[in-house]
């Protein structure tokens, strides 16, 4: 049997309905952006670039998602997942979680949360410092 278990909350429906529609209208503006400007190309040099990697030379575990999301837009995974993997093998888990919300909000029942235990929380938070160090080490298949 598994530890987790879920955490039903009341939830303002009109309050929901509004940020998951704003979410997702956000969500396919940037989309639909991130499709025809590719962040890697000479022309578009102008997307925002990592203030910790400007400040520190190092880059830091989001570097690398924006050119991932848009691989991910032109249906290319392994090159989203060379550009940063961190962020390709949490996204299932953030899409599962908003849309429940977005569930939720359509339906008026009560957004489900799951409660995961601290031990998961803490290796992943682990394996995100790991990640954060070893990108910056000149060893494959971190090396740039």
């Amino acid at each position: 049997m598994t530890n987790f278990h879920f955490v039903h909350v009341a939830a303002d429906r009109t309050r929901q309905l509004t940020i998951a529609a704003t979410a997702w209208m956000a969500i396919a503006a940037g989309a639909v952006f991130l499709f025809f400007f590719n962040p890697s190309a000479p022309a578009n040099q102008w997307f925002p670039k990592c203030p910790f990697l400007l400040l520190t030379g190092y880059q830091c575990p989001g570097c690398g998602s924006t050119r991932a999301c848009y691989q991910l837009l032109h249906l290319h995974p392994i090159a989203a997942f060379k550009f940063n993997p961190l962020m390709m093998l949490t996204l299932p888990f953030i899409v599962y979680g908003f849309l429940g919300f977005t569930r939720s909000a359509i339906t008026g029942k009560p957004h489900r949360r799951v409660f995961i235990p601290p031990f998961y929380m803490w290796a992943w938070l682990i394996a995100l410092v790991f990640f954060w160090i070893f990108r910056n080490t000149p060893w494959y298949p971190f090396s740039p």
